[in-house]
C-alpha cells in the first residue's frame, strides 16, 4: 500500500492482493481525467534517484501515484506526481516538507519533495498492508485491537502536535495497518481550520469506526473554522430519532464499558478533550492492560479544571492522588514506629499485651475496613440437561443435539436447518434461541459463544422463570425475557465468537437466553448456523 498525499481512496489488485493507495477525505469521488502530456514512463528515473516501476493509480486531484525504487538506498518508495508544479503544487509540497520534519514510528515517512515547475512530486514510504477502512469492511475489530490502533494513532498525533502542527485529515482511509502489524498515519493536510482538538476528536471517531463499522461524520469531523470536512460514503454513526449517536455498546456486544465511555467522551462536543499526549498515555495504559483477561479499568472521563490548569483525565488524576496519599500514610506509619522503637514504646504498650499480627484476629472486620477483593470469574459447569432449544412459531424439528453446546467439544455443534432466501430464518419465524438454566442465581461476568460461522446476529436475554417446552411456552418466554447482552451488528464478520459482558455487578441471573435473529450465509441464498460451545463465567 503506497502512501500518498492524495485525497481519494482507490484500490488495485496486485498479485492477487488488494493494495490501498491514496488516503484523502473525499474518498468516494470519481477521479477526473488525468492530463497525460509529459507523463513519465516505467523505468524513468526522477531526480537521478527514484526509478518508476509501476503506475498504480490516479487520485481525484489528478495526481499520479507510482510505485518506485530509490536506486541509491535500494528501497521501495511511493511517488506522487502532480502536473503542473509551481504555485499549483505549493500546498502539496509544503505539507510534505512539514510532515518530513516529524519522525515517529507510527507516521508514514516522507523522503523528498521536488518541484520541477512543469511537474512536482513527493517521495514517500511504501507501506504494504491495508487501510483501516479496508480492514473494517471485512468485519469490525475486537476491542483490544481497536485500542491498540487508537493508541498508535494517538502517539502519532501527539508527535505532530509537539511540533506545533496539526494533522487535519485523520479518518479510516489515512490509518494504515501494515502486513507486519505496524500502524501508521498518512496524508496530513491541514487547511488552517483544524486544531489539535479536531485531531483528538477524530481519534474518537477512529475508535467508533473500528468498534462499530460506522463513521460519526459530524462528531469526528468537527472543525473550528468554516464548515466541516467533506463527507465520504462511509456509513454514518447509528443514531436515534433525535440524531444522537448510539454508543458502541448499543451497536454491538462485547465492548468494555471503559472503552465505550472513552469513545463517547471524545465525540461529545460538550466535553473538553485532553491534550493528545495525555490521550496517548491513557490509551497506552489501556493497550497494555488489554492483555489481561480481567481488566478493571476506570473510564477516561474529561473535566474542565476550575483553576485554569490543563484538563486531566479524572480517573488517572484520582489514581495518582490515591497513590501519593498511600505513600504518605506508609511514611507516617514508619516514622511513628521508628520513634516508638527509639523511646522504648509507651506504658500503654507494656499493658496491652502482644499485638496480633495481620490475618490472625477472629474479630469481624470493622465497618470502615475495605471490601475483600472480588473472586476471579470461574467457568460454570453446565450439563446437557441445563440447556434446551427455544423455537417459537417453528416446526420444532431442530431441537435435538443442543447438549453439544456445553459438552466441551468445539468440534460438535447444535445446528439450525438450512434456510433459503433470507437470513431471518427464511421469514418463517422471528428467531431461535438456546435457554441456559444455571441451576441457581449467580453473578455473571461474561458469556462466550463459539459459532460455526461469523456474521450472525444475536443478543442475550434473561428472565426469572422457565416456561413449558412447547411452541406457546417458547413464545411467552421470548416475550417475557429482557435483553441483558446487546445485539451483535449483522455486519460483524470479524470472527465466529461472540462475547457478552454487559452484566450488572450486583444483579444475579438463573436463566439466560441466547436469542439468534440472523443467520450467516453459507452458500448463495442459503443460511445456517451452528452453536459449538457456550461458556458462562461467574464469580
Amino acid at each position: 500500500m503506497p502512501s500518498s498525499t492524495g485525497p481519494s481512496i482507490d484500490t488495485i489488485t496486485e498479485g492477487g492482493r488488494v493494495t490501498q493507495v491514496g488516503e484523502g477525505q473525499e474518498a468516494d469521488e470519481v477521479a477526473p481525467s488525468v492530463m497525460t502530456f509529459g507523463a513519465p514512463a516505467v523505468g524513468e528515473v526522477l531526480a537521478e534517484r527514484y526509478e518508476l516501476a509501476e503506475h498504480i493509480n490516479d487520485d481525484s486531484a489528478g495526481r499520479q501515484v507510482w510505485r518506485g525504487v530509490d536506486v541509491i538506498l535500494r528501497r521501495p518508495v511511493a511517488v506522487v506526481l502532480r502536473y503542473p508544479g509551481g504555485d499549483s503544487a505549493k500546498e502539496m509540497l509544503q505539507a510534505a516538507v512539514a510532515a518530513s520534519r516529524v519522525i515517529h514510528p507510527n507516521l508514514v515517512g516522507v523522503y523528498d519533495a521536488i518541484d520541477e515547475e512543469d511537474r512536482a512530486y513527493v517521495v514517500r514510504e511504501w507501506v504494504d498492508g491495508h487501510s483501516l477502512r479496508e480492514l473494517v469492511a471485512d468485519g469490525v475489530l475486537d476491542p483490544a485491537r481497536a485500542t491498540s490502533i487508537a493508541h498508535a494513532i494517538a502517539g502519532a498525533i501527539s508527535a505532530i502536535h509537539a511540533t506545533g502542527m496539526v494533522h487535519g485529515n485523520l479518518h479510516p482511509g489515512t490509518v494504515m495497518v501494515g502486513d507486519d502489524g505496524r500502524v501508521v498515519l498518512a496524508d496530513a493536510r491541514t487547511d488552517g481550520a483544524d486544531t489539535p482538538e479536531t485531531d483528538v476528536r477524530a481519534v474518537g471517531g477512529v475508535l467508533y469506526y473500528a468498534l462499530t463499522g460506522h463513521w460519526p461524520h459530524a462528531e469526528a469531523s468537527l472543525t473550528s473554522g468554516e464548515g466541516r470536512r467533506a463527507r465520504t460514503a462511509l456509513a454514518d454513526a447509528v443514531r436515534d430519532a433525535s440524531g444522537t449517536i448510539a454508543a458502541p455498546r448499543q451497536v454491538r456486544a462485547g465492548v468494555p464499558a471503559y472503552l465505550d465511555d472513552l469513545t463517547m467522551d471524545l465525540l461529545d462536543s460538550q466535553l473538553p478533550v485532553p491534550s493528545s499526549d495525555i490521550l496517548a498515555a491513557e490509551l497506552s495504559r489501556l493497550d497494555a492492560a488489554a492483555e489481561e483477561q480481567y481488566l478493571d479499568s476506570g473510564p477516561l472521563r474529561f473535566t474542565s479544571g476550575d483553576d485554569g490548569g490543563p484538563d486531566l483525565p479524572a480517573t488517572g488524576g484520582r489514581r495518582m492522588l490515591i497513590g501519593v496519599a498511600a505513600l504518605l500514610v506508609v511514611a507516617l506509619v514508619g516514622l511513628i514506629l521508628g520513634i516508638n522503637a527509639l523511646v522504648g514504646g509507651s506504658p500503654a504498650d507494656d499493658q496491652a499485651g502482644p499485638t496480633p499480627t495481620a490475618g490472625t484476629s477472629n474479630e469481624p472486620a470493622a465497618a470502615g475496613d475495605p471490601d475483600p477483593p472480588l473472586a476471579k470469574p470461574q467457568k460454570v459447569a453446565l450439563k446437557g440437561s441445563q440447556v434446551r432449544v427455544i423455537d417459537p412459531g417453528g416446526t420444532r424439528t431442530e431441537l435435538d443435539g443442543v447438549e453439544k453446546v456445553v459438552d466441551g467439544n468445539p468440534n460438535e455443534a447444535w445446528e439450525t436447518e438450512t434456510y433459503k432466501t433470507d437470513s431471518k430464518f427464511g421469514r418463517n419465524k422471528p428467531g431461535m434461541g438456546i435457554l441456559i438454566d444455571l441451576g441457581e442465581l449467580r453473578s455473571v461476568t461474561s458469556v462466550q459463544v463459539q459459532l460455526s460461522e461469523g456474521g450472525a446476529s444475536a443478543e442475550l436475554r434473561s428472565g426469572d422463570k422457565n416456561y413449558d417446552a412447547n411452541s406457546a411456552g417458547d413464545k411467552d418466554l421470548v416475550e417475557a425475557y429482557k435483553r441483558v447482552g446487546l445485539p451483535i451488528d449483522k455486519s460483524d464478520g470479524s470472527g465466529a465468537t461472540m462475547t457478552f459482558s454487559s452484566f450488572e455487578p450486583d444483579q444475579k441471573y438463573r436463566y439466560l437466553l441466547l436469542w439468534i435473529t440472523d443467520l450467516p450465509e453459507i452458500d448463495a441464498g442459503k443460511y445456517k448456523l451452528g452453536v459449538q460451545e457456550i461458556t458462562v463465567n461467574s464469580r
